[in-house]
C-alpha cells in the first residue's frame, strides 16, 4: 500500500481522496469506459495499434510493477513485440466488470482531466482452447484533455497476482473487488451471476453476530429478516441433533441396531439388517445409495455391509427418522419442536410446508439463467431434505453447536470424531464434514452443504475459534459465490478448506 501510495505522489497525482467518484451513467464515465475499450478491446486484444497511438499522449508514461517504466515509444513497441506477434499465444486482457470507477480533475470549475481506476484480468488465447486466466491487476490512468481530445498521459498497473488454482466456472465469481465494502458490490455481483437473492449468517465468539440479506424472493419482493430458504441437505445436521439429545437423556443409542424399531420391506431378509446402527447412518456408512429412486432397481438395498466404508446417503437418515417415529410415537417434526427449535426459538423453521410460512416469505428456487423454477410445497417429513428455515434461526442452530449443542463433552467428541473418510482431508463425524488439521494450529472446521435445482445453501462451524459463516441462495447458481465469501470471511483458512472441497 505505501508503495501504491509513493507512486501516486511521485507522478504529482492529487490524491484520490475528495474527489467525487462519478455515477455509471455520467457523460464523463461513459466517454471513458469507451477509450479505455479501445485501448485494450481494440488495441490490446486485437492488435490495431493505430488506434492505440492516436490514443496515448505523446508525454506518455507506463508504470509497471514488474516491467519498469516505458514512455510512448518503448510502450507501443512492447505491444509490437510482446502482445501482438505470436497468434498461437495470444494475451488478453478483460476488465472485471464492476470495478470500473472515474474521478474528474478541475482547475477552477474547469474539467481539464480524469483519474479512471478499475481491475484488469489477464488471460492466454491458443487455438483450439479456453482462455485461461494468468494474472489480475488493479489499475490507475490519467487522462488529459489536449487540444479538446482525451489522451492518456499516465497509467499505473500493479499488485498483479497470479490468480490462483482454477476449480471451474461452477466456483469462479470473477469479481475480484473486495464484498462487504458496500452493498453495491454485493448487488452488482448477484446481477452478474443472475442470482436472485443471497442470505449471510456470521458467527463471532460463538455469537451470530451478522446476518445479512441481499436481492429478492421473486420478482419485485425484496429479501428481508423473514426470508425463508429452503435448505436441503442442511436439514441431516438438524435431524442429527436430535437425534443426539435424545442419546444424550438417555433414551437412545447410538450402536443399538435401528432394525428394533423399523424394518423396511426390501430389506426384510438382508443380513446386513441386524448390523445397522445409528452411528452408522450419521456418519453416512449405512451401506444404503444415497436414494433408491436413483438405482436400477428402484428399491432399497444393502449396497456393502454397514460400518465398512463411506457412501452419502439421504435413504440412511429417512430410515433413521422412521426408527425414531416408531419408538417414540410422534413425528421428526414434533421430537425437533421439544428438543430443538423450541429451546433455540427457531420459530421460522420447520420441516414441510404448513399455515405457519407465509408463502411471501419464501426465496423462490431460480434456474441459472434467473428465471423462476415452478417449485413443490412438501407436506411431509424428510430427515435429509427440504427443511425450511431464515438464516436467523439456523445461524441460531449453528451457534448451538459451535457452544456444545447443550451435549456433554464425551457425546460431543463423538459428534466430532472422524468415523469416515470421504477423501483426503475431508471426514464425516456424526451428522456433518469434518475438515482436520486445517493449519499448524490445529483448527479445524465442522461443514455440511445442501442443493437442489434452483437453491444452494453452505454452512461452516469452527468449533475451536467459535467462529462460522452460513450461505443461502435461491438460485442454481449460488455456488459462485461460494468460493469468494468463505476466502474473503478467513483468509488462508478458507483457501485452504475450499483447496479440499473442489480440488
Amino acid at each position: 500500500m505505501l508503495n501504491k501510495l509513493y507512486w501516486i505522489i511521485g507522478l504529482n497525482l492529487i490524491p484520490l481522496f475528495g474527489f467525487c467518484q462519478l455515477e455509471k451513467s455520467d457523460t464523463l464515465y461513459t466517454e471513458l469506459k469507451v477509450l479505455d475499450s479501445l485501448l485494450f478491446e481494440e488495441g490490446f486484444n486485437k492488435c490495431r495499434l493505430t488506434i492505440v497511438d492516436s490514443i496515448v499522449s505523446a508525454n506518455f508514461e507506463f508504470y509497471h510493477d514488474q516491467n519498469g517504466i516505458q514512455d510512448k515509444p518503448l510502450f507501443l513497441k512492447g505491444f509490437r513485440e510482446s502482445l501482438c506477434s505470436n497468434p498461437e499465444r495470444k494475451p488478453i486482457r478483460k476488465l472485471v466488470r464492476g470495478t470500473l470507477e472515474v474521478f474528474p480533475l478541475h482547475n477552477e470549475g474547469v474539467l481539464y482531466g480524469a483519474i479512471q481506476t478499475g481491475i484488469h484480468e489477464f488471460f492466454i488465447k491458443e487455438p483450439d482452447k479456453e482462455l485461461y486466466k494468468t494474472n489480475v491487476a488493479p489499475f490507475t490512468s490519467l487522462w488529459i484533455i489536449e487540444k479538446n481530445q482525451w489522451k492518456l498521459k499516465r497509467v499505473l498497473s500493479y499488485d498483479h497476482q497470479n490468480p490462483g488454482p482454477h476449480y471451474g466456472d461452477k466456483f469462479e465469481s470473477k469479481f475480484p473487488s473486495p464484498l462487504f465494502t458496500s452493498d453495491s458490490d454485493i448487488e452488482d455481483l448477484l446481477r452478474q451471476h443472475k442470482i436472485p437473492s443471497v442470505g449471510i449468517g456470521y458467527i463471532d465468539s460463538g455469537v451470530l453476530k451478522q446476518v445479512r440479506i441481499f436481492g429478492e424472493k421473486t420478482v419485485g419482493n425484496p429479501a428481508d429478516y423473514n426470508t425463508v430458504y429452503k435448505v436441503a441437505s442442511l436439514t441431516k445436521p438438524v435431524t442429527a441433533l436430535v437425534t443426539l439429545k435424545l442419546v444424550e437423556k438417555g433414551l437412545w443409542d447410538l450402536d443399538d441396531p435401528v432394525y428394533k424399531y423399523h424394518i423396511e420391506k426390501d430389506v426384510i431378509n438382508s443380513p446386513e439388517l441386524e448390523k445397522l446402527t445409528t452411528r452408522h447412518i450419521l456418519s453416512h456408512r449405512s451401506g444404503f445409495s444415497n436414494w433408491r429412486h436413483l438405482t436400477e432397481s428402484q428399491e432399497l438395498t444393502f449396497e456393502f455391509e454397514p460400518g465398512t466404508k463411506f457412501q452419502y446417503s439421504g435413504e440412511g437418515f429417512e430410515y433413521l427418522r422412521k426408527s425414531l417415529e416408531e419408538k417414540f410415537g410422534k413425528g421428526l417434526e414434533d421430537l425437533a419442536q421439544e428438543l430443538l427449535f423450541d429451546p433455540l426459538v427457531m420459530k421460522n423453521t420447520h420441516f414441510y410446508w404448513d399455515n405457519c410460512l407465509e408463502e411471501e416469505n419464501y426465496a423462490a428456487e431460480h434456474d441459472e439463467h434467473g428465471r423462476p423454477i415452478v417449485y413443490e410445497k412438501y407436506t411431509t417429513v424428510n430427515a435429509a431434505a427440504n427443511l425450511l428455515t431464515t438464516v436467523q434461526d439456523y445461524g441460531t442452530f449453528m451457534t448451538h453447536i459451535i457452544n456444545g449443542a447443550g451435549l456433554s463433552d464425551t457425546l460431543y467428541q463423538q459428534f466430532l470424531y472422524p468415523y469416515s473418510n470421504k477423501k483426503p482431508g475431508i471426514d464425516w463425524g456424526l451428522g456433518c464434514q469434518l475438515l482436520l488439521d486445517l493449519n499448524d494450529k490445529g483448527d479445524f472446521a465442522v461443514m455440511h452443504g445442501g442443493g437442489d435445482y434452483g437453491l444452494k445453501t453452505i454452512m461452516l462451524m469452527f468449533p475451536k475459534t467459535k467462529k462460522g459463516l452460513l450461505i443461502c441462495s435461491n438460485s442454481e447458481n449460488g455456488m459462485v459465490i461460494w468460493r469468494k465469501i468463505i476466502e474473503e470471511y478467513f483468509g488462508v483458512l478458507g483457501e485452504e478448506i475450499v483447496k479440499r472441497q473442489l480440488e
